[in-house]
């Protein structure tokens, strides 16, 4: 059976073009055919070439891997694509921080052995269902990898909001918005909000209010199996709200709606090429200090 790897990339960046030339005659010289979008493959230079094929509307289905060349935002792109069939996900960074990325652009090399060699292990991250109601009435469903958050539409203008948590209402807030995350997430748009980071093998999920006024208003981490709903209250502000998931997919939110959040039984599963820490990987994206750590060397050295 010939093998197949899913290209799903950012062409605009200049960096990417060399990249992807790179990775996409490392697979085909060892018999791994990639496929991709017509556009994207033709931007990158390498459509037509021996062992690439383009579609119109590229599918995940008998590839064995999807390989996202570019940031968060361009893996996050590439998760719509593979969550459904359960590809695992490998992103190279071409980004600045590449918190979901695994590989970097200077280490294609060393990426395509591992793809040839099938060296890899799978996480599974957890993801969330998305659904807005208003009177009962389904208005709107999606999902969410790193977060859904309920945003005001206009800068002049404060929610009211209420959070219920497993039907049983907690606070109601004057804010700007609610973020709630996965621990995926918690590096993302949550800690911009002053969340905490979350270790992904935590089974969590986090609620963290946006400029609240109010004196409870602290970021909650939650029991994963918990049911979360953000209730828009009718104010006299009269505020719009807006419900992104994962800052991609958007929907206008009727005065009055209803947001309920929950656990997903679909998680989206990323290619690991090694074991390196989740405390090592905080480490290199945020570049934290760590100078004159001697920890376990130090200990081993007592002894």
């Amino acid at each position: 059976m010939t093998r197949r790897v899913l290209l799903v990339g950012h062409p605009g960046r200049p960096e990417a073009l060399d990249v992807a030339a790179e990775l996409v005659h490392g697979l085909t010289k060892n018999g791994i055919e990639v496929t991709g979008s017509i556009e994207e493959l033709r931007a990158f230079g390498v459509l037509g070439e021996p062992g690439v094929t383009g579609e119109d509307a590229p599918r995940p289905d008998g590839c064995e891997l999807a390989v996202v060349l570019g940031g968060d935002g361009t893996i996050l792109r590439g998760a719509e694509t593979v969550r459904d069939s359960g590809v695992p996900l490998l992103g190279i960074n071409l980004g600045h921080v590449g918190f979901l990325a695994e590989a970097e652009r200077d280490d294609i090399e060393h990426t395509v052995e591992h793809i040839v060699h099938r060296d890899w292990t799978v996480e599974e991250r957890e993801t969330l269902e998305v659904e807005a109601s208003l009177d009962g009435e389904s208005l709107w469903t999606n999902w969410a990898l790193n977060e859904a958050s309920v945003e005001k539409a206009a800068r002049e203008r404060m929610l009211e909001v209420t959070l219920e948590i497993d039907g049983r209402p907690l606070s109601t807030w004057g804010c700007d918005g609610v973020v709630m995350a996965t621990p995926t997430g918690s590096t993302a748009y949550a800690f911009s909000a002053g969340g905490p980071i979350i270790w992904p093998g935590v089974g969590a999920i986090e609620v963290v209010p946006i400029s609240a006024h109010a004196l409870f208003a602290r970021p909650l981490v939650l029991s994963h199996d918990v049911h979360i709903a953000i209730d828009l209250q009718h104010s006299t502000t009269d505020a719009q709200a807006v419900l992104w998931c994962d800052g991609r997919r958007s929907f206008d939110l009727p005065r009055g709606s209803r947001i309920e959040v929950r656990r997903s039984d679909r998680p989206v599963r990323l290619a690991r090429l090694g074991k390196a820490p989740f405390t090592d990987r905080l480490v290199a994206k945020f570049d934290l200090s760590v100078s004159g750590w001697r920890g376990g060397a130090d200990r081993h050295r007592r002894r």
